[in-house]
């Protein structure tokens, strides 16, 4: 049921325990970075759970929630910043009280788990206080810090660590992408995937080189320079920061047995650049934090 989950062996051990005992929680948390095989577990776990057969995506009683995925279905627009109490109104809360269709179970998927607005999450809430039979909700999310408290003591939490480097090796070498990229992205295949596209990894070395121009350069206005030109998407963004946290880990292992003065300047580059992100990750407006994050890393 879950061959095709790689390197996850913790979280899988668990699940398989719960289906093997019968003792199933109503409410989970699938935890962890992005591209690990959260939604690839929970589709297996789903599957075991309705019945239906391994490696299956659709069912009448699989539903996945998710922004921006009912838009055409009724629900509103709003969807641009986060998943509406709207698309859990009418997606959730219409078909909870109903039986299963045709499987053991109805069990709901809940993407990116931490964008669910406050009042979606609160709408979303009862239905984990009092859960029905044969109803499993399954929220995957990067960010889990972003739920309501409420939320998560309410749901199992099953987390996912980054995937080893031979892992995602194997996944790129499997797609006909170059293997070596798997060095670069930080235990996530989905990132080995994006980077495998010329123009990401043109991106990512750009921000790299930019940023620690910024560091060095002579006036401060360098670093306004970056700032003016992040990308617009905040996921894009982070995905930047991650790459200028490796980097910075990257360099502070290569000298750390010759030049430990260095070494310890690379590491607090590196801290300074992960407050940052998480900063980001905590709907911080991007300009101010990146233009203090260089401000910090150049007086480092």
């Amino acid at each position: 049921m879950f061959d095709q989950v790689k390197g996850q062996p913790a979280a899988v051990a668990t699940l398989q325990a719960a289906l093997r005992s019968g003792r199933v929680h109503h409410a989970y948390r699938f935890e962890g970075p992005r591209g690990v095989g959260k939604e690839l577990c929970a589709l297996a776990f789903a599957n075991a759970l309705i019945g239906n057969p391994p490696g299956q995506t659709t069912h009448p009683d699989l539903v996945f929630i998710g922004r921006g995925l009912y838009r055409d279905g009724g629900v509103e627009a709003s969807e641009l910043t986060g998943i509406s109490v709207e698309q859990i109104r009418k997606v959730v809360l219409s078909r909870v009280g109903f039986a299963p269709h045709q499987g053991k179970a109805l069990v709901f998927i809940v993407r990116e788990a931490d964008e669910l607005t406050t009042s979606a999450a609160n709408a979303l809430l009862k239905t984990l206080e009092e859960p029905r039979p044969h109803v499993h909700f399954l929220l995957l999310t990067n960010n889990p810090d972003r739920l309501l408290d409420t939320v998560r003591s309410r749901t199992l939490p099953v987390r996912f660590g980054p995937l080893p480097q031979a892992v995602i090796a194997d996944l790129l070498r499997a797609a006909g992408k170059p293997v070596e990229l798997a060095a670069l992205a930080e235990g996530s295949a989905h990132l080995a995937f994006l980077l495998a596209e010329d123009q990401e990894l043109h991106n990512r070395e750009e921000f790299i080189q930019s940023a620690t121009g910024a560091i060095t350069a002579a006036h401060f206005a360098a670093a306004l320079d970056v700032a003016s030109d992040l990308p617009k998407q905040r996921d894009a963004l982070c995905e930047q920061l991650r790459a200028l946290c490796q980097h910075f880990a990257v360099a502070a292992r290569h000298v750390v047995g010759t030049n430990p003065n260095e070494a310890v300047q690379s590491a607090q580059r590196f801290a300074c650049t992960a407050e940052a992100l998480r900063s980001i990750e905590r709907n911080g407006q991007p300009a101010l934090v990146i233009e203090s994050l260089l401000s910090q890393l150049r007086r480092t």
